[in-house]
């Protein structure tokens, strides 16, 4: 589901915790290292990600936010935040050049660029709660 996050919106905010759960609590961000990852580049999207991204000159980056049932990935485009809200059970993770991941959900999917070695940890720490999940 795509959604915009800008503003708060009680409707939306209700959707997101439906499909993914709510947030983590301070002492269990805590326990878990960190929810959130640094910002990734995104290299290919699908056609309705890419028209939105294509919108402003800035550079395609995104950020991803585990959930207790879910992923969130966030990307901006103009003033607007947007957000790919995906439940573990409809989430694919690919593994494919040496640096990029890519992320499916139904017609929904991101390639994304990993920088560093921290990255590389975030997409395991993924996997792992997509397993137990």
């Amino acid at each position: 589901m795509l959604r915009n996050i800008s503003y708060n919106d009680y409707q939306i905010s209700n959707e997101i915790e439906m499909l993914v759960g709510k947030q983590f609590t301070i002492l269990e961000r805590i326990k878990m290292k960190g929810i959130g990852s640094s910002n990734l580049l995104i290299q290919y999207s699908n056609e309705k990600i890419e028209n939105l991204l294509n919108l402003d000159k800035n550079l395609n980056k995104c950020n991803i936010e585990i959930r207790p049932k879910g992923i969130i990935i966030r990307f901006k485009s103009l003033l607007e935040t947007y957000a790919l809200i995906i439940p573990y059970y409809k989430l694919k993770v690919f593994k494919g050049e040496s640096n990029q991941y890519s992320l499916y959900k139904d017609e929904y999917f991101m390639k994304l660029k990993a920088r560093n070695l921290s990255d590389h940890n975030f997409f395991k720490k993924i996997s792992k709660y997509r397993v137990s999940s």
